[in-house]
Formats: C-alpha cells, structure tokens, sequence
C-alpha cells in the first residue's frame, strides 16, 4: 500500500523525491519505495525524514516502535512548566529573545505587559538589524474572538488592551519598519513566544487572565513533534492575519 501521508508531505513542502533523498542522504528509488510501496525506513531515516519535513514521525508512519519514541521525545521537548504565568523568571523571556537568531515570534492577543518592557523594545530593534525574522501578531481589537476572549477573562476591555500594546509599539515600528506586525482573528488556545528553538506556551484557561494560566517551556527536538505543532500555528495565523491600519490605534 503506498505512503500517501509522505506523498502529501513532500508536496506541502514542494520537495521532489530527489531533493529528500539527497537531503537525508539516501537513493532517490528508496525514498520512491517508502512512497509507492508503502516500505518503512529504518528508524534513523524515519527521524531525518520528518526533520527535513517539518512533521512529527507518527505524522508519516504508524509504526508502533515510532510512536512510542515520538512519545518519548516529544515529553523531552517540555522544559519546565510553570503553574502561573507570573512564575516564570522574569528574566527568561529576555533571555531567550537575545540568543535569538533567526525566529522572533510573538502570537498574543494583547500581551500588553511584553510591549510595556523597554528592555524586550531594545531586543527586538537588535534582532531585525541583523538577520532575525521578528513578527508581532496582535488580536484585531474589532474581531469577535477578542471580543469573547475579554469576556472569557471576566471583563471587557480586551480591545483596549490590544490598542494599548499598538500603542507602546507604534514608535518601535515607526522606526524599524522591518519588524513585522499583524492583526488576526483567530480563537486563541494559548498565547505563543517563539525564539528560534525555545518557545513558551502561555495556556488559556476559561475565567481566568493569561497571567494566572499555566505556562509550558519547550525546546525543539528533531521528530519530537509536540515544538512544531505549536510553531505551525503561529505560521497559519500569520499567513491570514492583515497589516496594522491607523484606525486601529485609535479606534476610530
């Protein structure tokens, strides 16, 4: 039976045969063999494979041996986690934006207490003078998700909130039109910090503020896949997410 899950794969990362093989440095016709036989890779390869691809292994394989490792990786990727926002050392979000190198990503309704820091300001107008890749994605202060988010947290004001943090960032964009910064309107499940390799996950929890919710410190591993699921969202929300327009300082 063939591999349509890797046939799919390789066309989502618009990858040939050829390309895979030689980026994990196999024969093209072994890789063709996982495809349109439906052979399993070696263990090794399985992980290679999906590093290059950007999935987790059990994504690609139902091998029993892959999901009981994935597994095991994927509860290797958890650092620590923290029981309340507030918890996490107020150095560490600092920290990890400053060993950036070339992911900087922010996936936040408001997170108006990141824009309010002048230190987080300072790295970030490092980060986008080099070759860091620096995206903010704010809620759209109009949107209905943001709207319930407010009231999920047991207020209202979560559009000011939002306009507030556009607000203190508005003269670091004024300057540094290289750091990007979105609108979307997704329903958030957690609110996301991406440097390079590390990432915190701020959980959302009915009736309370993000800053009494739980807070998960990853660390990518290749095959892991639990990093990646989450990275994958930030990418899809950015892909639909739309620029920043005057109206929306103000609410006007």
């Amino acid at each position: 039976m063939s591999n349509e899950r890797l046939r799919s794969a390789l066309l989502a990362k618009k990858m040939s045969i050829q390309q895979l093989a030689e980026a994990i440095s196999v024969n093209a016709k072994t890789v063709e063999r996982w495809i349109t036989q439906g052979k399993i890779p070696y263990r090794r390869h399985q992980y290679a494979v999906a590093a290059e691809l950007g999935v987790s292994v059990t994504t690609l394989w139902d091998d029993e041996r892959a999901v009981e490792s994935s597994t095991d990786l994927s509860k290797a990727e958890i650092v620590t986690v923290y029981p309340h926002r507030h918890m996490v050392p107020a150095g560490l979000w600092r920290e990890i934006y400053d060993r950036a190198k070339s992911h900087v990503d922010v996936l936040v309704y408001a997170g108006l207490w990141l824009s309010e820091d002048p230190q987080f300001h300072k790295i970030l107008k490092r980060k986008v003078s080099g070759s860091t890749q620096v995206r903010l994605l704010l809620g759209d202060p109009s949107c209905e998700a943001v709207r319930q988010r407010g009231i999920d947290e047991g207020h209202r004001i979560m559009d000011g909130k939002i306009r507030n943090a556009l607000m203190n960032y508005r003269p670091l964009l004024a300057g540094h039109p290289d750091i990007g910064i979105r609108l979307h309107d997704a329903t958030l499940y957690n609110s996301l910090f991406r440097a390079d390799d590390d990432m915190l996950v701020n959980t959302h929890v009915y009736g309370i503020g993000a800053f009494m919710a739980p807070v998960l410190h990853l660390r990518r591993l290749p095959g892991g896949g639990l990093f990646d699921t989450y990275a994958n969202s930030i990418e899809q929300t950015w892909g639909q997410a739309r620029p920043v327009a005057d109206h929306d300082f103000t609410g006007a």
